[in-house]
């Protein structure tokens, strides 16, 4: 089969792979139909060394089972479905106490073992979750980055009436959190990024205000659109040092800020940020991964449930579908910032692009 491996830094090389076998009573093979590349995906690209040097990557796919392991009644061949890439050691203390995310074993499928950028993928079934056939293979494939939203959103106090600010809102996990706002029955959500183009999508996905933080004042913006008392929950979703040092100015007196998004250099805050935290009586959230008890967790069924009945709108956030083998080229693009990206869907070799 063909598979993306990365290889070392800025060297992904799409070649081929074995396929993979059912070697458990418990695997599950599936052949993938869509595939999502992740923020943090283009960060390790450009940024960082590859966990396993030459492993196939990627953890957001959709599929059909193919096989399946004689003890394995969950899902049968022929479902859809898609993959949870959280692999744990359920002998793991986090793992047995119920929180899986906090689990010390826990790695992404892609890091150590075979990723979802193929053809073919094999997981436990525990990480397998069937969707429901009238569920477009693309939003399958990124029910994994809303689970991660939605994650983070069961850690804080968010309800119905509340105003939310996100930052990086224009992102797969922003445009998430704009649209996961609204169903938790947000008042306002305040949408912050860079971009005007990606605003105007937040905008289109429930946004109520948006900020463009080049060219505006976030912290008389965000006062502005909230009669003064900024944000009862604040969400850090760009991954950025600048602006994880900067969301707790937006938070109102005994609000929160949740962190989503992942720096990858050091932060430096002045203190006129830091004293939010103290002199406003902040809470802080922090957020990892997508799972939860019992495994994988109600992130998962809900996500599925939300983009079934079209609550959850992912056809907005793609803006290229491309084959598997152009990854090389559109991972290159990404780390040029040579244009525009939102979601990507890639589709292995032999399948069709949609248009």
């Amino acid at each position: 089969m063909k598979a993306l491996k990365l290889c070392g830094n800025r060297d992904i090389r799409f070649e081929e792979a074995e396929k993979p076998v059912i070697k458990s009573e418990n695997d599950v093979l599936v052949q993938v139909k869509a595939c999502g590349i992740c923020g943090s995906d283009t960060s390790r690209y450009t940024k960082l060394e590859p966990h396993s040097p030459g492993q196939i990557w990627g953890h957001e796919f959709s599929g059909v089972v193919e096989a399946v392991g004689e003890n394995v009644t969950d899902v049968q061949v022929g479902d859809h479905v898609a993959g949870c890439p959280a692999l744990i050691d359920e002998d793991d203390y986090y793992y047995k106490a119920g929180h899986p995310a906090r689990a010390d074993s826990l790695q992404a499928i892609g890091a150590l073992e075979p990723g979802g950028f193929a053809e073919y993928i094999t997981l436990p079934s525990k990480n397998v979750v069937k969707v429901p056939k009238e569920l477009d293979f693309e939003a399958a494939a990124m029910v994994e980055p809303s689970t991660v939203v939605l994650h983070g959103y069961y850690q804080t106090k968010l309800t119905v009436g509340d105003d939310v600010v996100i930052t990086g809102a224009g992102g797969t996990i922003g445009l998430f959190a704009v649209q996961w706002a609204k169903i938790f029955g947000a008042k306002k959500v305040i949408a912050i990024d860079i971009d005007n183009q990606k605003l105007e999508t937040a905008k289109s996905l429930g946004a109520d205000y948006t900020i463009n933080s080049l060219h505006e004042n976030v912290l008389d913006k965000v006062s502005e659109y909230t009669d003064g008392m900024n944000a009862d929950i604040v969400v850090e979703a760009a991954g950025s040092p600048i602006t994880a040092a900067t969301v707790f100015g937006y938070a109102k007196k005994g609000g929160g800020v949740l962190f989503l998004g992942i720096p990858y250099s050091d932060i430096s805050m002045e203190r006129f940020y830091f004293e939010k935290i103290l002199r406003s009586e902040l809470t802080v959230w922090g957020s990892w991964s997508c799972v939860s008890a019992p495994f994988p967790g109600k992130e998962w069924h809900t996500t599925v449930h939300f983009m079934n009945n079209k609550r959850l709108n992912t056809e907005t956030m793609i803006t290229h579908r491309v084959n598997l083998k152009e990854g090389p080229e559109i991972f290159e693009k990404f780390a040029e910032k040579s244009e525009t990206f939102g979601k990507v869907i890639m589709y292995p070799e032999g399948e069709r692009v949609s248009e």
